[in-house]
């Protein structure tokens, strides 16, 4: 009996394993246009943490934990494709997949999937270019501005590149990046008191950015924000879930040095993966003289995934750096001093010193929660803040000399450094009228905000989300003491309610770590010290009807915000305590409609308005100094723009072209009057300046059949002017009363500071196996220089319409070579880089205060491992 019973049990035991026993499926991941392999795709189970990865021959086998099923397999680049499997009777071969190339970043995007804003996340198209993070790695890491990876792309110019490490801008349709909205990881990352992004803030982006989604003009964005050209979504590196990482050394031209390392852990049986990213970079200058500069950078992330319906992830990145910086200047003096001429620069016992460093540290944290509620349902939440620490030098006094030399036109550090001493007083104290101190302008802030996104897929057809965005910030602005340059002290009661004898003897250092926590308190601030407050909530939903050929969407955002300036010790007239808090409701609404004509052909359209509340900057007279609103107050600003597009896309090309009319209306600025004659400052102020940006883009690639060889280009066809006739006051800064008024004609004035036509073309090849070239061409032209609008207002009181100096167009040829080596599943990547390969000279931009002259030939190299 008992051997029966013992042979029963073995036979129920060999059933139930049969029953549940894990298959494995098999197969091969290849390019669909060029039939190469793609090694290390994912291929995950649905609804579990059970992956792998192809290997160098495209080739997987993934042992499932249930018979039947669907697996996701994905590649960065490609669009991403859903098998089922059956192996109830027996392992099953999939054979080969094929995935097509395209915009998507679905597959990097792990986490807070619900909150970026990406353009594959709503079938109706947008103007959008992707760059990939391959891409930014090869060809934007190290000595090149993280900006030059969106420079490919239709209306997107990048200048100032030859001011130091970092002081690039972007302009998106020929507007600047206070009115792009930045976007890391879904949050916005422009500054709330004037929109301005200081890209030197983000010089790791290079290193942790996973993909870069230009969104031109209305974007895909649900936010109330800044879109007025476009959106810029940075989708950065979070917790991956493959073990691996790579180590690379880079250098460049000008001492230019940098090391990275990397390493994921990859996701554990427990359900908990960690990822780190580690660099440090230095140069004795970037391009120009007296630009000098280093930094690091540092990402943290830990991901847990404790069932199939939540994930966790939390993220800390940061890149703290210092560098020199280099202003526009007049043609001439080019012309005397060479192109890599630096006013703001010296030397100082025998070592190059500036007077102008930028220094800023600040560390950004993020934390995402996804819960996948059900197959219709799914909410992504993050919860950020960010605090940053850190400034700009400049002078302090009258006491600054240059060297008294016709073959130089630097600052004479030296010089002043002897003069303070011989002109301070017994106790080694000088001033304002004498001596010269280096000062350091802090912008401390504190950042915290709340994003939350629920997406509804209602039925086959409809998909809803609904969700709401919480911002709280608060920025503290002074001056305190960077160098005293020889004194003891510096005697400074200018602007304030101090004693005349007031003295400062605290210096403190132009440093990014040391500013995290040794920055100037209240008795140690001279000159201004005050704080801007800035409290945001809004909410946003959109509503998308799609089919097969049609789809339709109707989008809407609503959100108010308030301001407040705190005002210590210093101030003229009501400079002191808090001001009036002022509210302000802005909202948007998009709507547009696509239609596909057949698999190969589509077209869309996509209309928007948005009103958008003034930046706090605008809202006071004198936001230094004093707690007035200006008054009337500032309305706010009014942008309504529309777009069509045609997308063609075969096997082997794509091509698309749009046309935008945006109308940027009611818009504010403020520039300085003439001084009176009792000493008395004047403000210009415009309270209604409209400009029409419209134009067309195109962009195309073509992959031939056997994928050795591609071909991209791009074009932008633009027509920006200002528009119509603006109020203007003249007003007395001291008194606030209004000495003028009257109406300035801006009609037909070009909008400068960006080309209005560019093209590019770029040419991939692989020349034999693991060995590729890569080139990009780009024409600029019809680049006017930036408009003051003092000189508009001049010309239109004289009955002249004001034209901007048109500047030279110009072209510029990059070219780079990689080489790999592979050894198993790991590689070791060569890669050579070379910047305006001619070394052509040109005029990269005219601002108010000079010319900012184009980099010349510049050059990196790194070898990578990648494990």
């Amino acid at each position: 009996m008992k051997q029966i019973t013992f042979l029963f049990v073995v036979i129920l035991m060999a059933v139930v394993g049969e029953a549940t026993a894990q298959g494995v499926v098999t197969g091969t991941v290849l390019d669909a246009e060029s039939n190469a392999p793609l090694p290390g795709a994912n291929v995950i189970e649905l609804r579990t943490s059970n992956g792998t990865s192809s290997d160098f021959d495209g080739m997987f086998s993934l042992k499932v934990s249930n018979t039947t099923g669907t697996i996701n397999i994905s590649y960065l680049g490609f669009g991403a494709k859903s098998i089922e499997y059956d192996v109830t009777n027996g392992n099953q071969d999939l054979g080969t997949i094929s995935l097509n190339p395209d915009n998507s970043l679905e597959e990097i995007v792990l986490v807070g999937t619900g909150v970026v804003d990406l353009a594959e996340d709503r079938k109706t198209p947008i103007a959008v270019s992707t760059i990939r993070g391959e891409d930014i790695q090869l060809k934007a890491a190290g000595n090149v501005e993280f900006t030059e990876t969106m420079k490919n792309t239709p209306s997107v110019y990048v200048s100032n590149q030859a001011g130091g490490f970092g002081d690039s801008q972007v302009f998106l349709r020929g507007f600047d990046n206070t009115n792009t909205a930045i976007l890391l990881n879904g949050q916005p990352i422009n500054s709330p008191e004037d929109g301005r992004v200081y890209w030197s803030n983000w010089a790791g982006m290079s290193d942790v950015a996973n993909a870069v989604q230009v969104q031109r003009g209305l974007g895909s964005s649900k936010l109330a924000i800044s879109s007025v050209g476009g959106t810029i979504n940075i989708v950065s590196k979070t917790t991956d879930q493959k073990e691996g990482g790579f180590a690379r050394l880079l250098g460049g031209n000008d001492s230019y040095a940098k090391g990275t390392v990397s390493y994921n852990t990859g996701l554990s049986d427990s359900g908990w993966a960690f990822s780190v990213l580690l660099d440090h970079w230095q140069a004795h200058r970037k391009y120009a003289e007296g630009t000098a500069g280093q930094g690091q950078s540092y990402l943290f992330s830990v991901g847990y995934k404790p069932n199939e319906q939540h994930t966790f992830n939390l993220l800390v990145t940061g890149a703290p750096q210092w560098h020199d910086q280099n202003y526009s200047q007049d043609l001439e003096v080019y012309e005397e001093f060479t192109a890599k001429h630096n006013r703001n620069s010296g030397f100082l016992d025998g070592e190059r010193f500036t007077e102008r460093r930028n220094y800023y540290h600040k560390p950004v944290a993020n934390l995402n929660w996804d819960f996948d509620i059900n197959e219709k349902l799914d909410l992504s939440t993050v919860l950020y803040a960010s605090w940053g620490r850190g400034g700009g030098t400049g002078g302090l006094g009258r006491g600054r000399v240059r060297v008294n030399d016709n073959n130089n036109d630097n600052i004479d550090f030296e010089q002043i450094r002897a003069n303070n001493i011989t002109t301070a007083d017994s106790n080694g104290f000088g001033n304002f009228g004498d001596s010269y101190a280096r000062r350091a302008s802090v912008n401390n802030h504190n950042w915290y905000g709340l994003l939350s996104n629920l997406n509804i897929k209602a039925t086959e057809n409809w998909a809803f989300n609904v969700g709401f965005d919480g911002r709280l910030y608060k920025g503290d602005h002074f001056y305190q003491i960077n160098d005293l340059l020889g004194l003891t002290g510096y005697v400074d009661n200018r602007r304030t309610d101090r004693p005349d004898d007031y003295v400062f003897t605290q210096e403190y250092d132009a440093d990014p770590w040391s500013a995290l926590f040794d920055f100037a308190d209240e008795a140690n601030r001279t000159q201004f010290d005050y704080s801007e407050n800035i409290n945001y909530l809004g909410g946003f939903g959109q509503a998308e009807y799609s089919t097969d050929r049609f789809a339709v969407f109707f989008q809407g955002a609503v959100s108010t915000q308030s301001y407040q300036r705190d005002g210590r010790f210093v101030g003229t007239g009501n400079g002191l305590g808090k001001s009036e808090k002022l509210n302000k409701v802005g909202y948007n609404v998009k709507g547009g409609a696509s239609y596909n004509l057949n698999e190969n052909h589509s077209v869309f359209a996509n209309a928007g308005y948005f009103s958008r509340q003034p930046f706090l900057d605008n809202v006071f007279a004198d936001i230094r100094n004093s707690n007035d609103i200006v008054k009337p107050e500032i309305d706010n600003e009014e942008i309504t723009s529309f777009e069509a597009g045609y997308r063609f896309k075969n096997n082997n090309f794509r091509f698309n072209l749009d046309v935008y009319h945006t109308e940027w209306a009611n818009r504010f600025l403020t520039f300085n009057g003439p001084e009176l004659g009792n000493g008395d400052n004047t403000t210009y102020r415009l309270t209604g300046v409209s400009q029409i940006h419209k134009g067309l883009e195109f962009d195309f690639e073509y992959r031939p059949d056997g994928g050795r060889w591609r071909l991209r280009g791009y074009g932008s066809l633009g027509n920006w002017k200002f528009d119509a006739e603006t109020p203007f006051t003249l007003t007395n800064d001291q008194t606030t009363t209004i000495i003028d008024n009257g109406v300035i004609e801006l009609t037909d004035t070009k909008v400068g500071s960006a080309p209005q036509t560019s093209f590019g073309a770029g040419v991939y090849v692989d020349i034999i196996d693991n060995l590729s070239f890569d080139a990009d061409y780009n024409v600029y032209t019809d680049l006017y220089g930036f408009v003051d609008p003092e000189d508009v207002a001049q010309a239109s009181i004289a009955g002249e319409t004001y034209q901007a100096k048109r500047l030279p167009s110009y072209d510029l040829v990059d070219a780079g070579l990689t080489y790999k080596l592979n050894f198993g599943e790991n590689k070791l990547v060569f890669r050579g880089n070379v910047k305006n390969v001619f070394n052509s000279p040109y005029i990269n931009q005219l601002s108010s205060f000079g010319y900012y002259l184009g980099v010349g030939r510049t050059w990196n190299a790194s070898v990578s491992y990648k494990f």
